[in-house]
């Protein structure tokens, strides 16, 4: 990249840094983090220039900002659900809403699908699971299957293989997105199937009543991780400043980062699964309470709230 356009894309980002002075620890280490970045850059490609000893001093006071004022925190670990896991939520929005809408759209081809075509639920879904959910009905327990196994053995099973789902489609993004994108995809008309396979026996509502007390956390949960995936796919397609192989370090930490933080949501999504849903003779307010909670949940905790943050610390997350 030619140093004109290395300053014009980043100078009013230095600028501001400059103007605007603050004493929050937190905002100080982001601006040191962006300026080392930009500073390792220019002493790559530009080592004799102007550019560059501007950003070693610009860099080295705000070093010195940084160790005066930064306080230590008292528990990391708070730190990473309160600010850090939000903030990447707030960065990647983009690829949050791409990966939202592969699944809807998907989830409705796969509907469509099923409805035109009848040998497509039992390609989707497995005759052995059509013919046990068919044999369910009949008994007149359409969601019997959620019933079969020890809740205890259920739980582990469900959360480990959930966990599973969420690092493969976290991980298909190294193949430039496209692993990520077929399992939203995947995902998308198995989703859209199971749904019309329930609606067209007549039990839509019922389904959306006892498969959604855990599906809420369960689907929006492969939709952060196909997010992450994306996010993986695109540090190795649009770097940017970066080296290739330093953007593909910085999509793979933020991408894992992301992942590891679903890891609680999957837990409580197998909880439900296992010893809450298999009650599907509740009160319809309970379920409806449920479902209404964890949407609250995602939404405020995906969208909401990492908006909300943003504005308040006002960082820059380019």
């Amino acid at each position: 990249m030619r140093e004109a356009l290395f300053i014009k894309q980043n100078s009013d980002k230095w600028q501001k840094y400059e103007q605007m002075q603050t004493q929050d620890p937190d905002e100080l280490a982001q601006r040191f983090i962006s300026l080392t970045d930009d500073l390792a850059y220019a002493k790559t490609f530009y080592p004799q220039s102007k550019t560059t000893a501007y950003l070693n001093g610009l860099t080295g006071r705000l070093h010195q900002s940084i160790y005066k004022n930064k306080k230590e925190k008292t528990n990391r670990f708070i730190l990473f659900w309160e600010q850090e896991l939000p903030l990447l939520f707030k960065k990647y929005q983009r690829q949050l809403l791409y990966a939202f809408l592969f699944t809807v759209v998907f989830a409705l081809m796969g509907a469509l699908s099923a409805k035109y075509d009848n040998n497509f639920l039992r390609l989707i879904l497995g005759d052995h699971y059509v013919n046990m959910t068919e044999a369910n009905i009949a008994k007149g327990d359409p969601f019997g299957v959620y019933k079969r196994e020890n809740p205890y053995t259920m739980f582990f099973g469900i959360a480990f293989n959930n966990i599973f789902v969420a690092f493969y489609c976290f991980v298909g993004g190294v193949f430039l997105s496209l692993g990520s994108i077929y399992a939203l995809i995947r995902n998308g008309i198995m989703l859209g199937a199971f749904e019309y396979f329930f609606f067209s026996k007549g039990f839509g509502l019922k389904s959306v009543l006892v498969i959604w007390i855990h599906g809420t956390l369960e689907i929006s949960s492969i939709i952060i991780a196909g997010a992450a995936g994306l996010v993986l796919g695109k540090s190795i397609l649009f770097p940017k400043t970066y080296t290739r192989m330093e953007s593909f370090k910085r999509g793979a930490k933020d991408g894992t980062k992301m992942v590891i933080g679903l890891v609680p949501i999957f837990i409580a999504a197998a909880f439900l699964e296992s010893f809450v849903t298999r009650h599907t003779e509740m009160p319809t307010w309970l379920s409806v309470t449920i479902l209404f909670l964890s949407a609250v949940f995602i939404v405020t905790y995906v969208v909401i709230y990492p908006n909300y943050l943003h504005k308040k610390l006002n960082l820059n997350l380019n």
